[in-house]
């Protein structure tokens, strides 16, 4: 609150505290009530004179109310400006000052006098003027000074910035958020109004709608590029579902309840359809994604100028702003001089380091990249594929990998966690956007392909050839004037940089997901292959045993990446033998694995279904003679190390505790249990499980939990279509046969020997019947 008068004699002190804070209460409470004063500027000039001095208040009232008494639509504005500016320089420094002490806890008392602006009305008095020449009922409208807009828009902001709760109150103004869409069409006017739609999006409480946004198609249409890659910032928070914290933080359980509430088109698969409908919108996002920049000769610290600017360009608009203000100069000096030198030396030129022009390109993409990979993640998957792969994004970002994307560097970067919203540079958050995007346009898709030139295609066409098996259909029907061009495709220059990064880079996590990526769905010998002779599996097993690497989420992406690599390929598992040929090696791998099985429980699926196709191949010499060596399969063959398996990865999960996460832990279970099944082994495998309780004093904990755990299985993917699909696809066993499995292990007759009930003794019968009940 404002700051009370100061000290004079202790009777007269007191009785002006008292006004003043009756001032102020006043205020607040005709706020509250909508009863009384609208604004504390329609109180006399000379009472808040009087009280100005005492409390601090800096003449902000009183310019508030010359800014109301000069602002009417019939006045010429040249006054109000005046006035403007002299607020705004009482608000802008406060605003510089949290923005340079790493904007700490806003406290009233920290910035007096935006307090003070907000408490006298000065942010709705703001809205009002720019809102004025839309509300009346003249026919012919007024148009207002594009200076006064940008210097209301600039205080506006500075506001939200400094005063706690002034942006949630303009978020709370439907009416003002869409009226400031239309401000986006000037030129002039653009960076400020993006800057403050963009603050105001972020803390709305519901998500606004773009088709409720004045013509947003000729809106769209109206863009340059650069003004374009702009309004990805804003459009990223209405295409992105709010965030509710990470998926792995949230459980299934209270995921499916909320889907089951909300069982329409959020309103960001709504926004994302809008987008999708606006002609042109994709082709445009695809040329701003490829795009070349022009680096200047010389700018040997590339690298370390980005780390520099970043530490204090807060965000791309800023750097717009130097940008614009660059070819504002370029222009003024044209007109007072034709000398072409004149540019070079201006002030502002100097300044200006040479590789701007790439750090703007760069914050530009990182915008588009996330815009294009949210949507490749939504509901209308097929037809932005489609999109993206007509207007040649692969291709584009290939041609840029080694001049932009990945310009390589000797020196090591500073590690960085997982979080894609982390404040990381614009280098290193370009190269984690590019690699979600290729993630996500892999991830099942016959698209993957486009990640290949035509040479590395026929090379996949020779494999499949070579070991007599057909070609996969999607490799066959990719067209081949999509793909990548060059000597090597994308999926090809980015294994080379992979093998680059230092152990524990965050880099790895992001460039194992996108490889593993490109392998998920139906096992696909060729392209295993055409991995593994490019020293793929040595590259993954020297990080997980010899290379000393800590971090966990790099090692789960590893093991996912190896499993996939190997799952089934008998020449994968031969690679392994020779790679991990000492005692000490394999022990080592073994204890990685073990560490934690919610990360490496992939790969143990993988091993287990391997070898129940391998111990089906008897008559192939080939598979006999690996099977015999391979230590890792040799391990696994052991009934006790699968049963190990079994046990702690029914015991780790819970119903209540399932995530996006951990829920492949309840899917691998199942998988040895369909295998057991099988081969008749199933009683076998569940009475190991009931001996197991018991050895541990723990009569019935493991079964009931397992029985509560596969109710919720049936719950989640018998209405999931993509999910079983997915179940099927990796597995290679078909989703009838996981269904079956399951309704035999939860029959109610206990004296089926493959029914989980049998196996716990009627005292410790704890199977709860409500525990999915919403």
């Amino acid at each position: 609150m404002a700051t009370p008068l100061g000290s004079e004699s202790p009777c007269k002190g007191v009785r002006r505290k008292s006004r003043n804070g009756n001032i102020i209460s006043n205020i607040r409470q005709s706020q509250f009530t909508g009863q009384g004063f609208n604004r504390g500027t329609q109180l006399p000039e000379a009472l808040l004179q009087e009280r100005d001095k005492q409390a601090k208040w800096h003449g902000i009232p009183v310019l508030l109310q010359r800014l109301y008494e000069s602002s009417h639509l019939s006045s010429d504005f040249t006054h109000t400006r005046s006035v403007l500016k002299e607020l705004s320089s009482l608000l802008s420094m406060e605003a510089m000052s949290f923005v340079t002490e790493d904007r700490k806890t806003v406290q009233e008392s920290s910035f007096p006098n935006t307090y003070t602006f907000d408490l006298f009305g000065g942010v709705d008095l703001l809205v009002e003027i720019l809102m004025r020449p839309t509300l009346t009922t003249l026919k012919k409208k007024p148009k207002m000074n594009d200076d006064l807009v940008k210097d209301c828009l600039s205080v506006l902001y500075n506001c939200c910035i400094c005063t706690e709760g002034v942006t949630k109150s303009l978020a709370g103004r439907d009416d003002f958020v869409l009226f400031l869409f239309t401000l986006m069409t000037n030129r002039k006017t653009f960076l400020q109004t993006a800057t403050l739609i963009e603050d105001i999006l972020g803390v709305k409480k519901e998500m606004i709608q773009l088709e409720n946004i004045p013509n947003l198609c000729g809106l769209v249409q109206s863009f340059d590029q650069q003004q374009l890659a702009n309004f990805c910032r804003i459009l990223s928070v209405t295409i992105s579902e709010p965030d509710l914290g990470t998926d792995d933080k949230h459980t299934l359980l209270a995921k499916n309840a909320l889907q089951k509430r909300n069982a329409n088109p959020s309103r960001a698969e709504l926004n994302q359809v809008t987008l999708l409908n606006i002609p042109g919108f994709i082709e445009r996002l695809c040329k701003l994604a490829t795009r070349k920049v022009s680096e200047a000769p010389g700018a040997s610290s590339f690298l370390q100028e980005l780390e520099d600017w970043y530490s204090w360009l807060d965000n791309v608009v800023v750097l717009d702003a130097f940008m614009l203000m660059a070819t504002d100069e370029a222009e003024l000096s044209s007109t007072e001089s034709s000398d072409e030198g004149s540019l070079a030396t201006s002030p502002l030129r100097h300044r200006l380091p040479q590789s701007m022009k790439t750090v703007h390109e760069i914050m530009y993409k990182v915008e588009v990249l996330y815009v294009l990979c949210v949507l490749l993640m939504g509901r209308q998957r097929n037809m932005v594929h489609k999109m993206l792969a007509e207007f040649r994004l692969i291709p584009g970002l290939n041609n840029l990998f080694d001049k932009l994307i990945w310009k390589y560097t000797p020196t090591n970067h500073v590690v960085h966690g997982q979080n894609e919203n982390c404040d990381c540079s614009p280098e290193i958050s370009f190269k984690i956007q590019f690699l979600r995007l290729l993630q996500s346009f892999s991830d099942h898709h016959e698209n993957k392909y486009l990640l290949l030139n035509s040479q590395e295609l026929n090379e996949l066409s020779a494999i499949s050839l070579k070991a007599n098996i057909p070609e996969v259909e999607a490799l066959v029907n990719t067209d081949r004037s999509l793909v990548c061009d060059g000597k090597k495709g994308l999926l090809t220059r980015l294994l080379t940089v992979m093998k680059r990064e230092p152990p524990d880079s965050s880099f790895r996590f992001w460039q194992a997901r996108a490889v593993e990526s490109f392998l998920r769905g139906a096992t696909s010998y060729a392209d295993q292959m055409f991995l593994l002779k490019r020293g793929l599996l040595e590259h993954i097993l020297f990080c997980i045993i010899d290379s000393g690497c800590k971090s966990r989420d790099v090692l789960q992406s590893y093991f996912d990446l190896l499993g996939e690599l190997m799952k089934f390929n008998i020449d994968a598992f031969k690679r392994f033998n020779n790679y991990v040929n000492t005692e000490e090696k394999f022990q080592m791998f073994l204890t990685q694995i073990n560490s934690s099985l919610v990360d490496s429980n992939m790969l143990v699926r993988c091993i287990v279904l391997s070898l129940d196709r391998f111990e089906s191949q008897t008559g192939d010499v080939k598979v006999m003679e690996v099977l015999s060596e391979c230590s890792l399969l040799s391990y696994m063959a052991r009934v006790e190390n699968r049963l190990s398996f079994l046990f702690r990865l029914v015991n780790i999960i819970n119903v209540q505790t399932l995530t996006q996460e951990n829920v492949s832990c309840l899917n691998t279970s199942l998988v040895v249990l369909m295998l057991a099944r099988r081969r008749a082994k199933l009683p076998f495998y569940l009475n190991a499980l009931r001996e197991k309780e018991y050895a541990e004093k723990y009569p019935g904990c493991l079964l009931n939990n397992f029985h509560n755990l596969l109710r919720f299985w049936q719950h989640h993917y018998l209405n999931k279509d993509k999910d079983s699909t997915c179940l099927e696809n990796s597995s290679c066993i078909p989703f009838s046969f996981w269904k079956e499995t399951v309704s035999v292990l939860l029959e109610q007759d206990r004296t089926s020997p493959c029914a989980i009930a049998s196996y716990i003794d009627e005292p410790y019968m704890d199977l709860d019947q409500d525990l999915l009940e919403d």
